[in-house]
């Protein structure tokens, strides 16, 4: 009898020691486009943020955690919705998955609002970065302004003087332009808006011949970059006007699927898969054998995205409803991402390393990204200074 009592008695005291509990997951609110023709960058941002957990047991910094998923279907309206029923159904607290300007502008104001944490993987629309910046809202990507700002630099390294440039006539295709106008030292030949859902340029390319510059600037990311390439292939200008792009219009995936076609093209980004540290190295090994592909810098970006999180995660044991303490523990960046160098600027948007790259054949024969240089080293963004964080 003495014996069971003491057993009792152990059990008892172990069920309530700390940590004997199993703790609730923390919720995750993933907000991000899976369908269309631009539908593959949020699944890359999804899996990319789900291989940091897998690698971790289902865990970020070791907490247990759940992610809500849904698709926003590249509508700002959806994103909206869902980011309505995540706060008020689900009792969200912490969001992410974003991958456009447009869908952001909708949403992060609705999830800032309600006191919730904002971490984007991608969008970074310049409306937030200055007068409009928040407590609540981080990017872990890169400023469409200063992504695309990249190539102006590149261009201008690279001595071309006379540039025709496109971009789609939404909010990051406006910052695209004018991001690349930013930085790029010569004359703006042409200047032309397309329809976010446009995959027939023949108009635009005739007004590119008309006009003959040095080089093209253009931004059209997903599905949109793969037909624009290929039909500037077609209309003969591939080998008669150079084209200078950032990264989001030549990804990986644009690559492999126009192939040839993106031959010689000079591209500009912070990540590439060749960046030689070891966060990098692990992440596109990994990445590579679980999904069977080459990953994106979506990916890579959900990953850091992932790896941030698990940082303010374990400085806080888990508790996201203390916003103040979450806020200061992801602003201390205890974490390694995939291209190295990072920190947040004023804004909390990154300061960061920008890259010059150029598609080449490799040993094997095959397209692919090599890095050639660093173009800006800890480089921020031109709206910080208007933060008043």
């Amino acid at each position: 009898m003495k014996l069971k009592s003491s057993l009792m008695a152990f059990a008892a005291a172990s069920l309530f020691a700390p940590g004997a509990l199993a703790q609730d997951p923390v919720k995750i609110g993933m907000i991000t486009t899976l369908s269309g023709p631009a539908g593959y960058l949020g699944q890359d941002v999804r899996d990319g943020f789900q291989l940091a957990i897998d690698m971790e047991g289902g865990k970020l910094g070791g907490v247990p955690v759940t992610v809500l998923v849904e698709d926003d279907g590249l509508k700002p309206g959806n994103g909206r919705q869902i980011a309505d029923k995540f706060l008020n159904d689900e009792g969200v607290k912490l969001f992410t998955g974003i991958v456009f300007s447009n869908v952001a502008g909708a949403t992060v104001p609705e999830i800032v609002d309600a006191d919730a944490i904002f971490v984007s993987p991608n969008a970074g629309p310049s409306e937030f970065a200055g007068k409009g910046c928040h407590p609540n809202y981080f990017v872990l990507s890169w400023l469409t302004d200063t992504m695309q700002g990249s190539a102006g630099q590149n261009a201008t390294d690279l001595g071309y003087t006379k540039a025709f440039v496109l971009a789609p006539n939404y909010q990051a295709g406006k910052d695209a332009i004018a991001g690349f106008k930013r930085y790029f030292k010569g004359e703006i030949s042409g200047e032309i808006y397309t329809r976010l859902d446009q995959t027939d340029f023949a108009a635009e390319m005739a007004q590119i011949k008309a006009v003959n510059p040095d080089v093209v600037f253009q931004f059209q990311p997903g599905g949109l970059g793969i037909a624009f390439l290929r039909q500037y292939q077609q209309s003969g200008l591939l080998g008669a006007v150079p084209m200078v792009i950032a990264e989001p219009s030549m990804d990986h995936a644009i690559l492999k699927a126009v192939g040839e076609a993106a031959a010689g093209l000079n591209v500009s980004g912070s990540w590439n898969t060749d960046l030689d540290n070891e966060t990098n190295r692990e992440f596109v090994a990994k990445f590579a054998d679980t999904y069977k592909r080459t990953p994106t810098m979506y990916a890579a970006q959900g990953y850091d995205t992932a790896l941030a999180i698990a940082s303010a995660l374990k400085q806080t044991e888990g508790d996201v409803e203390d916003i103040e303490a979450f806020r200061a523990a992801l602003l201390k960046t205890e974490f390694k991402t995939t291209r190295g160098s990072f920190s947040f600027g004023k804004n909390q948007h990154p300061v960061q390393d920008w890259y010059a790259m150029q598609v080449v054949k490799d040993a094997a024969g095959e397209m692919t990204l090599k890095t050639r240089k660093k173009l800006m080293s800890a480089h921020g963004d031109p709206f910080a200074g208007e933060c008043d964080l």
